[in-house]
């Protein structure tokens, strides 16, 4: 078999829909220059509003309730919780419920987060999950951009059944925002989207000045610990416009996460990914810490990466660019599956894959000479052109659902058996 013949593309795609937002916080100050011997921005709009005449005030309230309502689900708690978070930058006593609905809108947006493109999907089962027909249920992590490039984590969920039947469950119009907890002694963000009535819509924007700029590429796992204990980890990177480093994200429960960042000498670098249980009782990660080679790394601390060793790095034309993982690794009876990726000519992303030892994954047995996904003429345009990518697959008996992301603008699925890919790798 060819390796261009080991996956079939499935017809199902997700898009941005630029008609889905949530509603996140909104800040403004002066310009230092301009700052000194006068009121806060803060402080100038809560004045401008409660100088205003009730009437008037009751018409905004009016207003924004019909503008609103319709689109977001308990809006009124959202703004009033918005006022709490800035109820001390005032310099104003605001004892009116009307009047705190109005400042918790004046600091917040309406944000488009899927508007310009829904990419780099990962994907897990679905924890506890009663198994009907033989079909799977998943839950599917994307990457959308909205205004301003910004980045930051929805979710899609689903069911397959082993081959083409693929099913992806109807997406909710509402974007639901995060309540946002801190344990800055700790180090952990705690997000609770309490009024999520589905996992679509979740959505997690940024919330540390590390990710000011982005919460990119989350990839997921199914973990399981020594003592059996599962959870839904994943790794992320955080962008705040000009540095990244690595952030690790853990499920609580379907509506609640906590984020909290790596440390140590391999943290400060993109596309780390856990492998799904310990080894020889430590932690093991996958990265790309030199942005050209695959590294193996192992930790005794879930949290704290120090070391690291390369293991895998470019051999092939479509790969001489770099190198690194398309999510998690997967256990089969042969070893470790890992996907890859591979840049090349005109900064054309591709994906293969490769087998690591199961007891010392250091051991590279075997990888594709040939990439198994990559543009192809109908899919090769898009917001960054040649880009075809992945940060997690999905197995299931011996076959496996790969989406993959075209052109960092939309997302895609193919399907292939583990036996396929086996034996296109040399």
């Amino acid at each position: 078999m060819e390796a261009a013949n080991v996956f079939k593309t499935l017809d199902v795609e997700l898009k941005p829909n630029p008609a889905r937002t949530v509603i996140r916080p909104f800040g403004f100050s002066y310009p230092a220059a301009f700052a000194d011997g006068r009121p806060t921005r803060s402080e100038a709009v809560a004045a401008r509003l409660m100088g205003m005449a009730p009437e008037m005030r009751d018409r905004m309230l009016g207003l924004l309730h019909d503008a609103m309502q319709p689109r977001h689900r308990n809006v009124d708690r959202v703004f009033l919780r918005r006022f709490l978070e800035v109820e001390h930058d005032l310099g104003v006593a605001v004892e009116a419920e009307r009047d705190r609905l109005l400042i918790g809108a004046y600091f917040s947006q309406e944000y488009a987060f899927e508007s310009a493109a829904l990419f780099n999907p990962s994907i897990v089962t679905v924890p506890d999950q009663d198994q009907v027909d033989d079909n799977v249920a998943f839950v599917l992590s994307l990457r959308g951009v909205g205004e301003g490039h910004i980045s930051s984590v929805t979710f899609r969920s689903g069911t397959w059944d082993g081959a083409d039947g693929l099913v992806i469950d109807p997406v909710s119009s509402q974007g639901v925002p995060p309540r946002i907890e801190r344990d800055d002694d700790a180090g952990w963000v705690r997000l609770r989207s309490d009024d999520s009535q589905d996992v679509s819509e979740t959505v997690i924007f940024p919330t540390l000045p590390s990710q000011r700029q982005g919460v990119e590429d989350l990839r997921l796992v199914h973990f399981t610990d020594d003592d059996g204990t599962e959870s839904v980890i994943g790794t992320y990177t955080a962008f705040d416009g000009r540095d990244a480093r690595a952030e690790l994200l853990r499920g609580i429960d379907v509506r609640t996460y906590e984020m909290r960042p790596l440390t140590g000498a391999m943290s400060a670098y993109k596309g780390m990914a856990l492998f799904p249980r310990r080894i020889d009782g430590q932690f093991v990660m996958l990265g790309r810490q030199d942005n050209e080679n695959i590294w193996l790394l192992r930790s005794d601390d879930l949290h704290h990466w120090e070391t690291g060793e390369i293991i895998m790095g470019p051999r092939y034309p479509w790969e001489f660019v770099q190198m690194g993982n398309c999510g998690s690794p997967i256990e089969i009876d042969e070893g470790w599956l890992v996907f890859t990726h591979g840049v090349g000519l005109v900064r054309g992303y591709c994906v293969g894959a490769c087998l690591l030892d199961k007891a010392d994954p250091r051991k590279v047995l075997a990888r594709t000479p040939s990439p198994l996904l990559f543009p192809s003429g109908e899919q090769r345009g898009g917001y960054v052109p040649n880009v075809t990518y992945s940060c997690g697959a999905l197995l299931h008996k011996r076959r496996v659902l790969l989406p993959y992301a075209i052109a960092d603008e939309y997302s895609a699925f193919a399907v292939g058996s583990v036996d396929d890919i086996l034996s296109v790798m040399r």
